[in-house]
């Protein structure tokens, strides 16, 4: 590592920024973070250079309006001036960490990192970092609607929809960061280091992006990569692969079940969501106080518990904001009753255990909307949770013939061309008593912008069915 590199990773906040000042950076990837990365740095006053392979015409109209900022751009690829006389690469998350000119970069000693990275060496405040396959969003919002009930400033952001580095110069340095981390995040990670790091549950899932199962555990484990003795892990003892990941953590964990009594942690018992942390059992909540449906929503409940607890606050202001929450867009959202029958949007279902978890929410008779870009999963699974539980499926996208495959010919099964066409299919194919739920268990990117869009138009096109 070069001196140079070295006084980099070793700075954070005001001394940071400073660093960053007059400097040349390029921003590969101009989505939402990548161009949160950019405004960032020309803030600080770096010299950025950015790059996107789409053409010109195909980006959003927030990254084009960063020539305006003084940002030099280049489209349709990543040439050589995007990348001249930078002294660091800040990639978006949904760009492969294998890109050739990234390799090439890093082997001439220049310092590789990700929008994560960057807004956490800008910032100055305490990080509490959520992952794991499937309940991130709705844990991390509900563990900042948790710490909104104490007097620090609380700022959720990361995976869950905003970049971080968009708070990172306005967040005060006393306040709470509660972040959403995905495993493309964390794999460009250097110095992040959250003072509380959970790790909700482990499934396969972007097998395409990461190759194997064990290298995206691999990537999930750098959560802990830069934790003390003086921070925290909170894992899913009901989970065992997570639970194993207990001796990977050099900082003291605390565990969650909803299955089982726990000597240190926040677990469910005669009813209650209750704690041991300090010697003894405090109740922390009833249970019948939840409003989320299923019990993997009990199970986000208690690890938002366990990672609020970290802070200090007490049980009373645990237990209002509990019973206040309402989960969040695209997860297991009820939508509309019409007819008898109601409709539920799980767009944000983007892997086969995530699908499965919303399912098992339900003991109404399924009317399932799936399908899009399977990410290499195996959808087996998903005909075992299936089984009993969907009356009828309605597939879209890239991989419906995989799914129906996968799940034979058991449940009926009718293909749809548009969101549009599937929710009509759904409504003549329910019953009064059943559930129609789009929960794809597949990327949204071969029709969609993103799973927010996705689930944006099922909601539509479910709002303008008729009453007849």
């Amino acid at each position: 590592m070069s001196a140079e590199l070295q006084e980099e990773v070793e700075v954070r906040g005001a001394a940071y920024r400073e660093w960053l000042r007059g400097r040349t950076v390029s921003v590969v990837g101009l989505a939402r973070s990548g161009v949160a990365a950019c405004r960032l740095l020309r803030r600080l006053g770096a010299v950025v250079l950015a790059s996107d392979a789409k053409p010109r015409a195909a980006l959003g109209k927030d990254a084009l309006a960063l020539e305006g900022e003084g940002v030099v751009l280049s489209t349709g690829g990543h040439p050589t001036e995007a990348f001249r006389g930078a002294g660091l690469v800040v990639v978006s998350p949904g760009v492969p960490k294998d890109l050739p000119v990234l390799g090439n970069l890093r082997g001439a000693g220049v310092s590789v990192i990700g929008e994560l990275e960057l807004a956490w060496r800008a910032m100055e405040a305490q990080v509490i970092a959520i992952t794991g396959t499937n309940g991130k969003t709705t844990t991390t919002a509900l563990t900042g609607a948790l710490l909104r009930e104490q007097s620090r400033p609380v700022l959720v952001a990361g995976n869950i929809g905003t970049p971080l580095s968009t708070h990172a110069l306005t967040f005060p340095p006393d306040g709470i960061v509660v972040v959403e981390v995905s495993s493309f995040q964390l794999e460009t990670i250097e110095t992040f280091r959250p003072r509380v790091a959970a790790v909700l549950n482990l499934s396969a899932d972007h097998l395409d992006r990461h190759g194997s199962f064990d290298e995206y555990v691999r990537a999930k484990l750098r959560i802990f990569e830069n934790q003390t003795e003086a921070d925290c892990a909170v894992l899913n003892a009901d989970d065992a692969l997570t639970a194993q990941l207990a001796s990977r953590s050099k900082a003291p964990v605390v565990f969650f079940s909803r299955a089982r009594r726990l000597d240190h942690g926040v677990f469910c018992q005669d009813g209650w969501i209750v704690a041991t942390l300090n010697g003894h059992v405090e109740p922390i909540c009833p249970v019948g106080e939840v409003f989320l449906r299923g019990t993997h929503n009990l199970e986000n409940v208690l690890a938002a518990t366990a990672c609020a607890l970290w802070t200090g606050i007490a049980p009373e202001p645990l237990r209002r904001a509990v019973a206040l929450f309402r989960g969040v867009e695209h997860r297991i959202e009820w939508t509309r009753d019409l007819g008898g029958v109601a409709y539920y949007n799980d767009s944000k279902g983007t892997n086969v255990a995530s699908t499965i978890k919303a399912l098992e929410s339900f003991s109404e008779p399924v009317i399932l909307i799936a399908g899009g870009r399977g990410k290499g999963q195996d959808f087996g699974p998903l005909a075992e949770a299936a089984r009993g539980r969907v009356r009828c499926l309605i597939l879209i996208g890239e991989d419906r013939e995989k799914i129906r495959r996968a799940l034979g010919e058991e449940i009926p099964s009718a293909f749809a061309g548009s969101m549009e066409e599937a929710v009509r299919l759904a409504r003549q194919g329910a019953r009064p008593g059943d559930v129609v739920l789009l929960s794809p268990a597949c990327a949204s990117f071969d029709m969609f912008e993103n799973f927010e869009q996705r689930g944006r138009v099922f909601k539509t096109a479910v709002l303008a069915l008729q009453n007849t």
